[in-house]
C-alpha cells in the first residue's frame, strides 16, 4: 500500500496469524473475541512489537476511556488498529485522531513528564458525577472541608476542590483509617507550598496503601488533571470499599463456600470475585438466576431488585423496610433502575450509579454500587462452624508484615493486582515483575504466562517459581539458601517472606546505589548516615542500630525530619517524656506523627506506626533509607 500509516499486507497477514494464534493459546480463552490488559502486552511481543509495562497501560487506559460497557477488553480490530498506530511513528498524533469524543466521555489535550506532547487523555463524565456525589456525602460534616463542599457534580469543581491536597488526605483516611495523622495536614492560610506539601502527604499515603502513583505528581495534582484525579480517587475509593470484603474481617462470608471447597480456595478469591458469590449467593436464597458479571447481566436491574429485597429481609437490619418489587413491571429499563435505585435509597444505598449506568452495564461503578451494599448490609450471619465443618477459630488476618510488603507490590503497578499475598505470588509472574524494578533482568521468554491450561497448570506455575528462585540466587545474588521453587508455589509463608523482603529491600536502597554514584549501600551506611546527620545540628538522639530501644520513641526520626526539613516539625505535637520514657499511647502518637511527617516532605514510606513502637528492625531501616535518599537528593538540588 502507499499510505505511510499503513501496515502492509505482509505485515498485516503475519499480524492476523500470529495474534490468531495468541488469541487461541493464552488470550482469549472464552473464545469472545476479546483480551484484557492483562494479555496486551503478550499480544504485542507476539508481533513482535515489544512495549514497556507503562506504555501498554496507557493504551489499555485511553482504549476503555471510551469503552461503553466498561468491559475493559479489545476486540482483535482494535488491536490491529492501535500496532498500525505504533508501526506509524506517528503515534501521538494519530492516537489523538482515534479517539472520538462518545457520550459521557470528556477528551482534553496535555502533557505531563511521563505522556508524549499531544497525547489526547480521556475521563468518564459518569464517574466523576459518582465520585462527586460519594465525597460530598461522606466528608459532609468534617469542618477540614467545609470551604470544599459539597461540590456540585455537574461542573468541573471537583478537579479544582483537590489542589489543596486536603481533600485527598482526607478520602484516603476514609478508606484506610489513620494512614495520615491529621496533624501534619496544613489547613489555614493555604499557599503553593503548603498545598504542594499536602499533595506529596497524599500522594506518598497513598502508595502506602497501596495505590499506584508512579506517573502522578503535586503538580498534575494542583492543575487538576482529570484523568490522573480521577484515576488516584478511584483507586483509593476502591481501596476502602474493598478493605472489608475479605473473611477474616467478616467470617460470615464462609457462608458462600460451596460444596467440598476448600477454606483456602474461598480465601483465594479476589474481592470482586468474593462480591459476585455474594450477589448469586443471596439470588440462590430468592429463587432467581445468578449473574456472571457487573455489565450486561445487571443491565435490567433484575438482580439489584432482588438482592435489595434478600438484604431487607435479614433479621440484623433494625430499620423494617419493605423494598417494593412492582418496578420489575416497568418495561422501560431506565425507567425500571431509577426505580430501583429509589428503593437503594431506603437501604441508604444510592450511590455511584445513574439509571443510565446501570442500563450501559458500567462495571466499574455497578462494582462499587455493589461493594457499598455489601458494606451496609452484608446480610451474613456469623457462624463458628460452617456447613463445610470449618471452625472459624482457624481463620488468621494479614499480619502488618504481609500487607506492607502487598501494598508495596501493588504501589509499583504489578499485575495482577495482589490481594492475598501467597495464593497471588504462587505463579511467579508477580516475583519477576518485581525483579524488573530493582533492575534483575528476566528473560520473559522463559516464563509461562496465564492463562495456563487446565491439564498441568500448577507444572507451568512451578516452573516460573523455579526460575524465580534462580534469578534470585545467581542474578540478584539473594540469600536464598534451603528455598525452592517449590516453597514459592505452595505458598510457603517463611520462605515467601524471605524472599519478598530482600525484593523490597534492594529497591529502597537501590535509590541510595543510584545516588551515591552505584556505590553499594549496606545497613552500616545508611546507620552511619543517620548518626552523622544528627549529630550536625546536636541532636543528641543517634542510635546504635536499627534495634535500639530509643527508635520505640520515635524521636531519633523525628529529629531527624527536623535536620533534613527545618521549621517541618511541630514540637508541640511530640511527647518527649520524663528521662526518656514514654507511656505506649505516647509512643504511638509520636509513631504516626513521624511517618507522616516523613511522607510529607516526600519520603516514600511504607512502615506502619508500629513498627517503629515495636521496633522492627526491617521496616524501621526501610525507613531511614528513605529519610537518607530524600535528604541526599536535597542536598545536590
Amino acid at each position: 500500500t502507499t499510505n505511510s500509516t499503513s501496515i502492509s499486507q505482509i505485515d498485516l497477514l503475519y499480524l492476523c496469524m500470529c495474534v490468531s494464534l495468541c488469541f487461541y493459546l493464552c488470550s482469549d480463552i472464552d473464545n469472545s473475541g476479546f483480551v484484557s490488559d492483562f494479555e496486551l502486552q503478550e499480544l504485542f511481543r507476539e508481533a513482535s512489537f515489544s512495549l514497556p509495562g507503562y506504555k501498554v497501560r496507557e493504551i489499555m487506559e485511553t482504549f476503555i476511556a471510551g469503552d461503553t460497557n466498561k468491559d475493559e477488553k479489545i476486540s482483535f480490530e482494535e488491536f490491529v488498529s492501535i500496532y498500525q498506530e505504533l508501526k506509524s511513528k506517528e503515534f501521538s498524533e494519530t492516537f489523538r485522531k482515534t479517539i472520538t469524543r462518545r457520550d459521557g466521555i470528556r477528551s482534553f489535550g496535555g502533557t505531563s513528564g511521563n505522556s508524549s506532547e499531544g497525547t489526547q487523555h480521556s475521563y468518564s463524565d459518569e464517574e466523576k458525577v459518582a465520585f462527586v456525589n460519594w465525597i460530598n456525602k461522606a466528608l459532609a460534616k468534617d469542618p477540614d472541608c467545609q470551604h470544599l463542599l459539597p461540590m456540585n457534580p455537574d461542573d468541573e469543581s471537583l478537579f479544582t476542590s483537590v489542589r489543596d491536597g486536603i481533600l485527598l488526605c482526607k478520602m484516603i483516611n476514609l478508606s484506610q483509617p489513620d494512614t495520615i495523622d491529621e496533624r501534619v495536614i496544613n489547613t489555614k492560610k493555604l499557599a503553593t507550598f503548603t498545598m504542594t506539601e499536602n499533595l506529596v502527604l497524599a500522594l506518598n499515603s497513598a502508595s502506602a496503601i497501596g495505590c499506584m502513583v508512579v506517573s502522578i505528581d503535586a503538580h498534575d495534582l494542583m492543575a487538576g488533571k482529570p484523568h490522573l484525579v480521577l484515576g488516584l480517587l478511584w483507586q483509593i475509593i476502591k481501596v476502602g470499599l474493598f478493605a472489608d470484603i475479605e473473611i477474616s474481617r467478616n467470617e460470615g462470608l464462609m457462608a458462600l463456600l460451596t460444596d467440598n471447597e476448600s477454606l483456602e480456595h474461598l480465601m483465594s478469591l479476589s474481592p470482586e470475585e468474593l462480591l459476585l458469590r455474594w450477589v448469586n449467593y443471596h439470588l440462590r436464597n430468592a429463587g432467581t438466576s445468578t449473574i456472571s458479571n457487573f455489565s450486561e447481566d445487571i443491565k435490567d436491574s433484575r438482580a439489584y431488585f432482588y438482592l435489595l429485597d434478600q438484604i431487607a429481609l435479614q433479621d440484623d437490619y433494625k430499620m423494617s423496610v419493605k423494598i417494593d418489587m412492582s418496578g420489575l413491571n416497568e418495561r422501560d429499563l431506565d425507567q425500571r433502575a431509577e426505580l430501583m435505585l429509589q428503593q437503594a435509597a431506603r437501604l441508604d444505598c444510592r450511590q455511584f450509579v445513574s439509571p443510565h449506568d446501570v442500563t450501559s452495564g458500567n462495571s466499574k461503578l455497578n462494582m462499587a454500587f455493589v461493594a457499598n451494599l455489601y458494606n451496609m448490609h452484608p446480610g451474613l450471619q456469623k457462624a463458628q462452624i460452617n456447613g463445610n465443618g470449618i471452625e472459624t477459630a482457624h481463620i488468621e488476618p494479614e499480619s502488618n508484615e504481609e500487607k506492607t510488603f502487598r501494598n508495596w507490590m501493588n504501589s509499583l503497578g504489578v499485575s495482577p493486582y495482589v490481594n492475598h499475598l501467597y495464593c497471588d505470588l504462587c505463579d511467579g509472574l508477580v516475583i519477576m515483575q518485581l525483579y524488573e524494578k530493582v533492575d534483575v533482568p528476566v528473560n520473559w521468554k522463559k516464563v509461562n504466562n496465564p492463562p495456563y491450561p487446565v491439564l498441568g497448570a500448577n507444572m507451568k506455575k512451578l516452573e516460573n517459581c523455579n526460575y524465580a528462585v534462580e534469578l534470585g540466587r545467581d542474578v540478584a545474588h539473594f540469600s536464598l539458601v534451603g528455598i525452592g521453587g517449590e516453597n514459592l508455589n505452595e505458598g510457603s509463608r517463611m520462605h515467601t517472606l524471605a524472599l519478598i523482603w530482600q525484593l523490597m529491600r534492594r529497591y529502597t536502597v537501590q535509590v541510595l546505589s543510584d545516588l551515591g554514584d552505584g556505590e553499594k549501600v549496606g545497613d552500616q551506611i545508611i546507620l552511619s548516615w543517620v548518626n552523622t546527620t544528627l549529630s550536625q545540628k546536636r541532636k543528641d538522639t543517634q542510635i546504635s542500630s536499627f534495634k535500639d530501644k530509643l527508635i520505640s520513641t520515635s524521636l531519633p526520626v523525628i529529629d531527624l525530619i527536623d535536620v533534613i526539613a527545618p521549621s517541618t516539625v511541630k514540637w508541640d505535637m511530640v511527647k518527649r517524656g520524663e528521662k526518656g520514657w514514654l507511656k505506649d499511647a505516647d509512643k504511638l502518637n509520636n509513631a504516626k506523627y513521624a511517618i507522616s511527617l516523613a511522607r510529607k516532605i516526600g519520603a516514600r514510606v511504607y512502615a506502619l506506626p508500629e513498627d517503629l513502637v515495636k521496633v522492627n528492625p526491617k521496616m524501621v531501616m526501610t525507613l531511614f533509607a528513605s529519610l537518607m535518599g530524600h535528604g541526599l537528593k536535597k542536598a545536590k538540588r
